[in-house]
């Protein structure tokens, strides 16, 4: 008989808690749990059913990611591509009071088309992989918690879908709820935390330029618009509970009275307050110092307030025949609603061209893009449109000799909106992002896995952390880094039993090689239901990748083995001790 299920043994330990520095050591673990850790040769006289030699690797925890859209790829993919494939161990779905619980059954139609749009998750995509066990909130947990996992999960309790279940969608975005509507969204609330929601989320972006996720016909979601007194009443939930955190992605007012109602809701809830997102925009890098100064000075008053922080190039590939992410402009916007033959036909309409050339003179750009003349040509489709690739629209007006906003339009129409666009990053300074990421409150994360699969890969960050901000620049200590990627965020989520590598807690860990880490190429594969295809960066580097002490991927292929587990309120219902 073995002492222990698996020995780690002779690896770079970087246990997550920062205050330890990196030493040669060894852990055992059993059921799931690591059970000890000793210097190297500690464990030489213990026995294990598996023994991974980790010589000149560096064993950290599993990385922890509370900003994803995987709850309908969850119903098809266990292991959460590419969240698994970059080292994370854990996530959060239901960001942004995006979600499918609760949805009557002949509300589910509905409820996809949103996610259509809002998260650019394909709608034949959905219908071929969703098999709809569930109605409520507590029943969509039990499915996920019956379905095979090759990774752990946790969720919000999305606010749209509760609006809609009880109000209709129309009336959940036109007005307040009524005593008896509100009534019963504040039970479902909490029936919802009573089954293992580990808080709430929403968006709440408004109907102005900031409005980039927006519902399938163009409108506002239902939190984008949603009173301040509705948010708080929930808020008051947590508080009374003492459980649960919200997190927040807010651009609904001017700058300050955003920020000021984060303040109000750490207030009411006396929760901790996940603010999304913070990033550099290098053309404005007072934006994200205000940001800094805010959640400062809300911890000197004693809220709970973090920030996660796009770290990764927040570069694009998108064609304008399924982008979504001009929403936040009405004239781009106008042009980007309904299929190719609908898109095509509004973008070949004399007013709305107009009104598009008019905001591009005017300088009116699209939230997300930043500016559209900025906006490069990546690839064409027909060979005689080749000399434009590499243009930016600036250049392309000057080449096609007519308006910048025209050429982009026409050139994208003559190959049927199949022409790739490119953003260029503007967010990766690094002298802005260490500002950011050197503040004591602030996390990277926001990969937005499983949404937007057609236009970006922000899934690679913590490759793109340890290859690029640790390993090339030197910016950070692997310690630091190891702290922000995992403990950091399982604090803030309320974790009691994973994120650092000490004796008792999960064994979620990545073993790799430092060296030799690094995001590969980006590569278009048709692997989602319904045949569509979607952007992917894999990495190479990590040589094991363990969730609750099984070894999932080995030299990035995957194992098999489905491990993970439902995390109700943070927690792994299933924690045996280590013996």
């Amino acid at each position: 008989m073995t002492d222990f299920d698996t020995i780690i043994k002779g690896g770079t330990i970087v246990d997550g808690t920062r205050h330890r520095a990196r030493f040669v050591g060894d852990i055992a673990i059993k059921n799931g749990l690591i059970a000890e850790i000793t210097p190297a040769g500690g464990l030489s006289a213990r026995t294990a059913k598996k023994v991974i030699d980790a010589t000149g690797l560096v064993v950290a925890p599993g990385f922890v990611d509370l900003h994803t859209h995987y709850d309908g790829q969850l119903l098809w993919d266990p292991y959460l591509s590419c969240s698994s494939w970059h080292g994370v161990t854990s996530v959060a779905i239901g960001n942004c009071g995006f979600g499918f619980a609760p949805t009557h059954p002949e509300q589910r139609e509905r409820m996809m088309l949103s996610m259509e749009r809002v998260e650019a998750i394909p709608l034949a995509t959905m219908k071929a992989g969703m098999d709809w066990d569930w109605e409520t909130f507590p029943q969509w947990l039990d499915s996920i918690d019956r379905r095979p996992k090759g990774i752990n999960v946790m969720s919000f309790v999305p606010l749209n879908p509760l609006m809609i279940y009880v109000m209709g969608v129309e009336a959940a975005k036109s007005r307040d709820p009524d005593e008896r509507e509100l009534k019963e969204m504040l039970r479902m609330m909490e029936e919802s935390l009573d089954a293992g929601g580990v808080g709430f989320s929403m968006q709440r972006l408004g109907d102005g330029f900031t409005s980039v996720q927006r519902d399938y016909d163009g409108t506002p979601m239902p939190t984008d618009t949603m009173s301040d007194e509705l948010c708080m009443a929930f808020a008051r939930i947590l508080k009374r509970r003492g459980q649960g955190f919200i997190q927040l992605t807010q651009a609904k007012n001017e700058f300050t009275a955003d920020l000021d109602f984060g303040l109000k809701l750490a207030e009411a809830s006396d929760a901790a307050v996940l603010w999304n997102a913070v990033q550099v925009n290098e053309r404005h890098p007072h934006q994200h110092r205000r940001m800094l100064k805010w959640v400062n000075e809300a911890r000197e008053k004693g809220l709970k307030v973090w920030m996660q922080a796009i770290t990764t190039p927040n570069d694009m590939r998108f064609k304008l025949d399924n982008f979504n992410l001009f929403d936040g402009n009405g004239a781009w916007r106008d042009v980007t609603i309904g299929d190719v033959p609908t898109r095509i036909g509004k973008m070949q309409d004399p007013k709305l061209r107009e009104a598009v050339r008019h905001d591009y003179d005017f300088g009116s750009a699209p939230f997300v893009s930043g500016p559209v003349s900025e906006i490069v040509v990546d690839s064409v489709v027909n060979p005689e449109n080749q000399k434009y690739a590499g243009l930016t629209i600036a250049q392309l007006g000057v080449a096609m000799n007519r308006h910048p906003a025209d050429a982009m339009l026409d050139l994208a129409i003559s190959e049927e909106l199949q022409t790739v666009f490119y953003v260029v990053p503007f967010n990766y300074r690094e002298d802005l992002l260490d500002e950011i990421l050197q503040n004591e409150w602030t996390m990277p994360g926001v990969s937005d896995g499983g949404a937007h699969t057609k236009f970006l890969n922000f899934g690679r960050y913590p490759t793109n952390m340890l290859q690029d901000l640790v390993r090339d620049r030197g910016s950070y200590t692997l310690e630091e880094a190891h702290y922000r990627l995992a403990a950091l965020p399982a604090v803030a989520a309320g974790f009691s039993d994973r994120g650092t590598l000490e004796v008792g807690r999960a064994a979620d860990i990545v073993v790799y090689d430092y060296d030799n880490l690094r995001i590969l190429p980006t590569e278009i594969v048709h692997d989602l239901p319904g045949n569509e295809w979607r952007y992917v960066e894999k990495a190479e580097g990590y040589r094991y990748t363990l969730v609750n002490g099984e070894v999932t991927f080995v030299d990035g292929v995957c194992t098999g083995a489905i491990p993970g587990k439902l995390l109700r309120h943070g927690k792994a219902a299933e924690a045996t001790k280590a013996a």
